[in-house]
């Protein structure tokens, strides 16, 4: 099949009044050559829920082949559970037969779209099976796949590519708005060659980053400000997917019979990043003030695995790579999109983003956008946190000095003061060869290490190489 299939140009707009249009997703791209190939491993898209996961796989898969099969799996396991016993090869296809038999074709015409594949574990454990016998073409998702596959003792190794899909982030969101692939070429070359836009060009770029601080990139969310501009209605899809992942946390709880306190944690985040340090508080999980995060650690792995939630581990002593310097005592969530975190605390209030009113603290919205892009990007999250020398917001890996790098998010006009930077990048022992201030101005400039960069720049921060997982 390798080779034979030829590959299709996808639209990189939005385009209402066609049906065959999409937004753009870069993922397209991982997708449509694994599709192109005759891979021995089964790709599974990951990620939380309503972020496009099954919309992008539908349409390129019926693009790609005239006979396009999907099962979701949750949808079979509420109903007639025709998969919940099909545990090996011809038991899976025998259950195929029953809702596609007509479409059964060969490999290289007939996709196999297994939707929510954790909802049956033994699935994860046949798709080796599935891939080695070789009848069709197989892609997969799914939304908790991080949780199932913590608890499935049997999946062989090698089995599975696991993708990790995020909500659009702000480049995404820019192609969907009609900014063309020049523009944002000619943003990347001056970013890289540490260069300010001009000042036309940075003013429609800072008004885009606030607009995507109010629509977040939730797909429909995304759609529907595209379609009419109707705060309202993008809100109402952003409460209402807020409101699923909290349903979803809780069923979770029920299901493993425990007093898991996973959607009370959920619930916390937006109030953490209000106060001053932004981290979970322990004890007020339950008001127990003899509990410890280790208390909590399924509580968190679920938010975490699930994609509901981003998680930022502090670190007091930076050493390369941060990895292993890191621990979950001092953690920071944050909110998987920056949209329902700012409608959770603005609602219908455009103007508390949009007109920088000077009594409103924008920290915690703008920390989560940067956590979002950084994440989706590839990037593990970390910040710095010591006693004596304070915290920064980010740090990242450095691999070309083999040092991280810090970085500090901006929301006001004093943005030029940032003491625990300072005494972070001062220490030599930390060998800081990079730092950057992310802030709404427009200057690009580096004073005494630190580099100020206009906060839109951070979707140039691209770290290919931490991105695809193989179990």
């Amino acid at each position: 099949m390798k080779g034979k299939r030829s590959r299709i140009k996808i639209i990189s707009y939005l385009c209402p009044q066609k049906p065959d249009c999409m937004l753009y997703r870069k993922i397209i791209d991982r997708i449509e050559k694994y599709l192109s190939s005759d891979p021995e491993r089964m790709l599974v898209i990951d990620g939380a829920r309503q972020i496009g996961k099954s919309y992008i796989i539908r349409w390129i898969g019926k693009k790609m082949f005239p006979n396009y099969i999907e099962i979701n799996m949750e949808e079979d396991k509420l109903g007639d559970r025709i998969f919940a016993d099909a545990r090996t090869v011809k038991d899976f296809y025998l259950a195929l037969s029953v809702v596609a038999g007509e479409k059964m074709k060969d490999k290289s015409s007939t996709l196999v779209f297994i939707d929510e594949i954790q909802a049956y574990d033994h699935l994860l454990t046949l798709a080796k099976f599935l891939m080695a016998d070789g009848r069709f073409t197989y892609i997969a998702s799914g939304s908790q796949l991080g949780v199932a596959l913590k608890n499935t003792q049997s999946v062989p190794v090698g089995s599975l590519d696991m993708e990790r899909m995020y909500p659009m982030d702000f480049e995404e969101f820019l192609i969907a708005c009609g900014v063309g692939g020049q523009v944002i070429g000619a943003m990347r070359e001056s970013f890289r060659k540490g260069e300010a836009l001009p000042e036309a060009l940075h003013a429609k770029m800072l008004d885009f980053f606030k607009k995507y601080l109010l629509v977040g990139g939730l797909p429909d969310a995304v759609d529907k400000y595209l379609k009419n501009r109707n705060v309202v209605e993008f809100r109402n899809i952003q409460a209402k997917v807020h409101e699923l992942y909290g349903i979803d946390a809780s069923k979770y709880e029920a299901e493993h019979g425990r007093r898991l306190k996973i959607r009370r944690i959920f619930e916390m985040i937006p109030s953490n990043l209000e106060n001053k340090k932004k981290r979970v508080v322990i004890k007020d999980i339950e008001d127990k003030a003899w509990k410890r995060s280790e208390n909590y650690i399924d509580e968190f792995d679920y938010l975490i695995s699930a994609g509901i939630a981003l998680e930022v581990k502090a670190v007091s002593t930076p050493v390369y790579p941060l990895v292993e310097n890191s621990g979950k005592n001092l953690l920071k969530l944050y909110l998987n999109d920056v949209g329902i975190l700012s409608g959770i605390f603005y609602r219908n209030n455009i103007k508390a983003i949009l007109s920088d009113i000077r009594s409103i603290n924008l920290g915690s919205v703008y920390e989560t956008a940067v956590a979002q892009e950084l994440r989706a990007h590839g990037y593990g999250l970390y910040y710095y946190d010591n006693k004596k020398n304070g915290e920064v917001d980010f740090l990242i890996d450095d691999p070309d000095n083999l040092s991280n790098i810090p970085i500090e998010v901006k929301s006001g006009k004093d943005y030029t003061v940032h003491s625990a930077l300072d005494r972070f990048i001062s220490n030599k022992e930390y060998n800081i060869k990079r730092a950057y201030v992310l802030s709404n101005e427009r200057t690009v400039f580096t004073k005494n290490g630190v580099t100020y960069i206009p906060i839109y720049y951070v979707m140039f921060f691209d770290n290919v190489s931490n991105t695809v997982d193989e179990l």
